[in-house]
């Protein structure tokens, strides 16, 4: 039996083993804390992707969300991309209510149109699951489609928007004929339009209202001269960067603006970077931004991307209904919990951690703690607030208060996806030196530590293309990741076997001398 003592637990978000050495900004950093503790402490790698956190097949990548999603809840759940493949594959989507009133209440002049993430990167959308609604949508008899695109860049290859344009393009030729009419309206890269997260920016948000909603934007003839206009007068600009556009017909946007009695999809299935535009569409009152008169129009997401708030009202598929969360077995015995980190992670160790619910589940022994991220580019300031967090967590050990502490280090993450390597090495060590000041910390006041991370990212910064170039990579990797026990008073054993995120909740139960529930995957010790 251990030793009954408060644990903290660190995810190093976006940090893990690189397979291939190229990029490898992990390996690369001075990082002789994290090194010792793999040398000297019980020590695993988690798989943090595919199958092992609810995603469709082994090549898709994990993300913060669902990552969260198994360490806070110990289970595997049907996530995201994997969900809405068994709703359109069984016709539910198509057969639900609400598909029929985004497109039977459509008018002769009134248009459908999809907003989201033109890629196949499975994180926040997936091409295919567009063109099966620009095909179903045809079928169900509506004559007008606009698609508004953001390109990623960030979870797909830097520069490969081209591709995915010339792809909707194709299927949008082929669907095209006398009663159907399907045009690409409006787009820009996802770190400039539209897909903001946390509120951190709703200047971003802005921009993707005046570029879908009301036409407004600098105008192209088509999507492709817009991206290789924008690159040419950019050098080395990324898709993720590419600003706003409009394409326009006679000097009109094609699409815009969208009026009342049209109908909107935002075909993204992940939520943190689908609420603030969502918002946008379905709340009455809104005072973030001039929306100008809101059109009365349908709308709906993919899925519902807050359960809590309700948002959107209307979604396609239903998202996983996740219960048995290790927070709620905490709260059940009585152990009070903090969790902290800056804006951009904030709803990771909140939110997510607790099965997509957007309050607490006790307001009296759960205490949540948010500092506000930069907002620049992260390659510019790569140690974000990594020094304030550990501040702020070696002042809540003192405390004595808290039984369980959690929190996020987003460095090799938000950094990572820069596609900076220089950067991301700083970020990596600033990292590590935070865990420099945790631990004697952790050692003075009787602390168990716990070091992991949610997916790989920084551990993979290049690739190498078809012609065997190395190519910039500014995607999450599909390595696996630490699990590090640091104790100075319990000898801990990690068992052998193949393991991932969701181990790491049951493993915390019997750390804490408590049951995991039968729903839980096994603990590691």
């Amino acid at each position: 039996m251990y030793k009954n003592k408060p644990i903290l637990l660190i995810v190093m978000d976006g940090i893990g083993f690189s397979k291939t050495g190229i990029g490898d900004a992990v390996t690369m950093a001075n990082t002789p804390v994290l090194d010792r503790l793999l040398t000297e402490c019980p020590n695993t790698r988690l798989k943090a992707h595919g199958e092992a956190v609810g995603l469709p097949g082994d090549d898709d990548m994990g993300n913060s969300e669902v990552g969260h999603n198994a360490l806070g809840c110990g289970q595997v759940y049907s996530q995201g991309a994997k969900l809405v493949n068994k709703a359109i594959e069984s016709g539910k989507m198509y057969g639900g209510e609400v598909w029929k009133e985004l497109t039977g209440g459509l008018s002769e002049n009134n248009t459908l149109h999809f907003i989201g993430l033109l890629s196949d990167g499975n994180v926040h959308s997936n091409i295919e699951h567009l063109f099966s609604m620009l095909s179903e949508a045809k079928r169900s008899g509506v004559k007008k489609v606009r698609v508004h695109i953001l390109l990623d860049g960030r979870d797909v290859p830097a520069t490969s928007a081209l591709t995915y344009v010339e792809k909707l393009e194709n299927v949008l030729g082929e669907l095209n004929d006398a009663d159907f009419d399907g045009k690409i309206a409006s787009g820009g890269g996802r770190m400039k339009v539209t897909m903001d997260r946390y509120q951190a920016d709703w200047a971003m948000v802005e921009c993707g209202w005046k570029t879908h909603v009301l036409g407004e934007g600098r105008m192209f003839t088509s999507a492709s001269e817009a991206i290789e206009t924008y690159r040419k007068e950019n050098a080395g600009i990324i898709d993720q960067d590419l600003p706003a556009f409009v394409i326009s017909d006679g000097g009109a946007s094609v699409g815009s603006p969208i009026v009342d009695g049209d109908s909107v999809v935002l075909f993204n299935f992940r939520g943190d970077r689908a609420i603030e535009i969502s918002m946008a569409f379905d709340y009455d009152e809104f005072g973030f931004f001039n929306r100008g008169k809101k059109p009365n129009l349908r709308y709906a997401g993919m899925l519902q991307y807050d359960g809590d708030l309700n948002l959107p009202e209307k979604y396609l598929v239903n998202p996983p209904e996740i219960k048995d969360t290790l927070s709620e077995l905490l709260v059940a015995n009585n152990i009070n919990q903090y969790a902290v980190s800056e804006t951009q992670k904030f709803g990771h160790v909140t939110y997510f951690w607790n099965g997509n619910r957007s309050g607490k589940t006790s307001e009296e022994l759960e205490t949540f703690r948010e500092i506000p991220s930069d907002n620049v580019s992260f390659d510019l300031r790569p140690w974000m607030k990594s020094a304030e967090i550990t501040d702020d967590l070696i002042e809540v050990v003192k405390s004595g208060k808290y039984d369980f502490i959690r929190c996020n280090f987003p460095n090799g993450d938000m950094v990572g996806h820069t596609g900076n390597l220089d950067a991301t090495i700083i970020g990596v060590e600033a990292v590590d030196l935070a865990l420099a000041r945790i631990i004697p910390v952790c050692d003075e006041y009787g602390v168990t530590l716990i070091v992991t991370a949610d997916h790989g990212n920084a551990d993979e910064m290049l690739e190498k293309d078809k012609k065997g170039n190395l190519a910039l990579r500014t995607a999450h990797s599909l390595n696996k990741v630490p699990f590090i026990i640091y104790d100075k008073d319990n000898e801990y054993k990690i068992k052998d076997g193949d393991y991932g995120l969701a181990n790491v909740a049951p493993t915390l139960a019997v750390m804490f001398g408590l049951t995991p529930p039968e729903s839980w995957e096994k603990a590691m010790i």
